[in-house]
Order: C-alpha cells, then sequence, then structure tokens
C-alpha cells in the first residue's frame, strides 16, 4: 500500500527508533536506521511516524521528558561515533529484546563521555550553540545540576537554584561550565546525526511525521526555565494539574499530572514559547502529531493533591489564537503541517476549531467498529 498519486493517499509505519534493530541495547541513529528508510522505500512507504524524541525521563517514556525542545542522547549511533574516531570501539553487544533503560543509560553515559573527551568542537558546533541558544544554555544547566543533586526534582534544589535567582545561577554556570559544554556537545550530536536520517528519508521520498505532546513534564527544563508561565506556587510545586474525566477508558479519568499552561501570560508575549517549540518540531520533523489537540480548545484542570483526575473543571484553551499566530510566526503559508489528535469524546467545539485550523483528524479503524 504505497502512494497513490492521484488520490494524495500515502501509507506509512509507525515505528520509533528506539526500536530499530541492533546490538546495543536499544535502536540507534545508526546504519540500522538508514536501512530502515531503505526498506520504508523498498515496500512504496511515504511516512515514517515517529514518537517525541526528547530525552525521557528514568522510566523511558517518550512522553515524559526532560525537554520539549533537546534530542534524546540514548539514540545516538555509538558506530558513528566510532567512525569519527571520537570512540575506540562501539562498546559492549547489549543484546536483543526490551530496552533495560538504567543498563543502556549507564553504558551510553560511559560511551559519550569518552567521545566528548576526544572531541575538538570547532566552528560547527559554535554555529549550534548559538543557533540553539534560547533553549540549549538553560537546558545544558538544567541536566548538569541534576547530576549535582542526584536526578532531585528541580523543585527540592537549594532555593536559589530552583527559583532561578541570577546571582546563584552565574555561580552555577562557573562551577558546572566544562558539565554544561558536555550536554551542549551531546545535544550538537543528536542533531547532527537526526539532521543526516532524515535527509535520508527525504532523499528517499519519505516524510518524517513527529509527535507533540501537549503538555509538559513538570521535571523539565522548560518549567524550570519557565515558571511564570505556569501554575505554580512559591515553592514551584504545581497549583493544578492536566488529566481528562472519567470516560469509557476509565471509570476515575485519568490523572496525568503535567502542570497547566498560564495561557493568559503566554498570550501576552505573542505564545513565544510555542513558537518556538513548534519551529523546533517542524525543524526536527515535515509535520507533526499534537497529541490531545482538544485540549487547546478546553483542558481538564484538576487541582493539585487530588488522587484521580474526578474533580476537576475544563477551562477554556487559547483556541484558534495560538494557531493564527504560530502560523504567521512561522511563515507556514496558508496551512500548518500538523495532524491533530482528536480521538475520544470530542465536542462539536473541538471539531470546529481544528477545521478553523486547517488541520486534519484522526481515525482508528478498531473504534469504526465499537
Amino acid at each position: 500500500m504505497g502512494n497513490d498519486s492521484r488520490s494524495g493517499r500515502s501509507a506509512g509505519i509507525l515505528l520509533h527508533p528506539t526500536s530499530l534493530p541492533g546490538p546495543y541495547g536499544i535502536g540507534e541513529l545508526g546504519p540500522e536506521a538508514f536501512r530502515f528508510v531503505g526498506f520504508l522505500k523498498q515496500g512504496g512507504q511515504k511516512i515514517w511516524q515517529v514518537l517525541p524524541l526528547g530525552p525521557p525521563d528514568a522510566g523511558g517514556s517518550p512522553y515524559s521528558s526532560y525537554s520539549a525542545f533537546a534530542g534524546n542522547p540514548l539514540l545516538i549511533s555509538t558506530e558513528r561515533l566510532a567512525e569519527d574516531g571520537l570512540l575506540e570501539t562501539a562498546g559492549a553487544n547489549q543484546g536483543h529484546g526490551l530496552v533495560n533503560y538504567p543498563a543502556v543509560n549507564a553504558a551510553k553515559r560511559k560511551l559519550l563521555r569518552e567521545a566528548y573527551g576526544r572531541a575538538k568542537p570547532g566552528k560547527e558546533f559554535q554555529h549550534f550553540r548559538e543557533e540553539h541558544g534560547h533553549w540549549l544554555r538553560d537546558y545544558a544547566l538544567y541536566a548538569a545540576l541534576k547530576e549535582r543533586f542526584a536526578e532531585e526534582l528541580w523543585s527540592r534544589w537549594e532555593r536559589g537554584l530552583a527559583r532561578r535567582e541570577p546571582g546563584t545561577l552565574r555561580r552555577a554556570e562557573t562551577e558546572l561550565a566544562e558539565e554544561i559544554s558536555y550536554h551542549e556537545f551531546v545535544q550538537f550530536v543528536f542533531f547532527r546525526q537526526w539532521k543526516d536520517v532524515k535527509r535520508a528519508a527525504n532523499e528517499a521520498g519519505i516524510e518524517v511525521v513527529g509527535d507533540l505532546p501537549i503538555f509538559v513534564s513538570h521535571d523539565s527544563a522548560d518549567v524550570w526555565a519557565n515558571q511564570d508561565l505556569f501554575y505554580l506556587d512559591e515553592y514551584g510545586q504545581s497549583t493544578v494539574v492536566s488529566g481528562v474525566p472519567p470516560d469509557y477508558f476509565s471509570d476515575t479519568g485519568q490523572l496525568w499530572g503535567n502542570p497547566l499552561y498560564r495561557w493568559d501570560r503566554m498570550r501576552a508575549d505573542g505564545y513565544s514559547w510555542w513558537v518556538e517549540r513548534m519551529r523546533m518540531a517542524l525543524t526536527l520533523c515535515d509535520a507533526v502529531r499534537v497529541d490531545h489537540f482538544r485540549g487547546f480548545e478546553a483542558y481538564w484542570e484538576i487541582p493539585a493533591g487530588e488522587e484521580t483526575a474526578t474533580n476537576g473543571q475544563w477551562v477554556k484553551g487559547p483556541g484558534l489564537d495560538l494557531f493564527e499566530t504560530l502560523r504567521s510566526a512561522l511563515g507556514t503559508g496558508g496551512t500548518l503541517p500538523l495532524i491533530a489528535e482528536d480521538l475520544g469524546d470530542i465536542t462539536p467545539e473541538v471539531h470546529v476549531l481544528r477545521k478553523k485550523a486547517g488541520l486534519p483528524g484522526m481515525k482508528v479503524l478498531q473504534f469504526g467498529f465499537s
């Protein structure tokens, strides 16, 4: 089932890079990624869909990430690092099967440290730092501090760091300068390798479709660096959190627990954080599936501390204003290359918003029989 040029239809496969085969315990952006592109081309496929590409938390979920901008270091190809002369060897064979994230993380960190020690960053690395400075510096400092505080949640760091007092931040940047540089280098390598894989896909006539969760994790560089854009108390803890009310999937709803956006403040500065987030998503991918699209029309607000999602209320989201701002700021012309995830119990208002935003929705074949 390949592309049908007469109808504009196309077919593809959803496969996250972590699931690519290989001997290193997790899929990487190495030879197997390029072989998969060849497999798609041979099968007449036109789409490669991936899950969020950010660095996952300790549980390994790509939907619970430390950054909405950074790439996942675990995907970096150790074989390609060895080819570049940054490693003596690509590392020990960790076998196949399910990803053992603690083991893979420990092994990959050791290899990336070795690669950083051998690297001689030049103008390309400096250009990357300048181009991505709006998020990279905060992320690298956050990652370095996470290591210093043994992966503790940022709101439990010493107060000056948790609340980002300028003097305390400057001291931390000086003390952790080498660690910050290391994390910047890791992102440089990820982006370079992913760019090569995406280019190969595009040259093979394949579009890469990404995935953008509507909410971000509380334990992330995004919330730490932009605390005024979220509903947080004076200690950095969420006052209200995300979820969905009871439905046919759950009698008590789903308590996701992400911090909620201060849409009023985001609107006041032209949704600048969202503009940059979407710009990054559309740099990494050709199109993006927007998860929980209905939350842009109205989202379920749950008081922090609730044990289920039952006690909440619907609150109006940014609506069409956000998508018109994104379209204007990103210069995409008439439409945004987005796909609205509009599954579940969707109201007429959500359908209206999707149509006004000019976005296609989704249908799941399995749901069509129930």
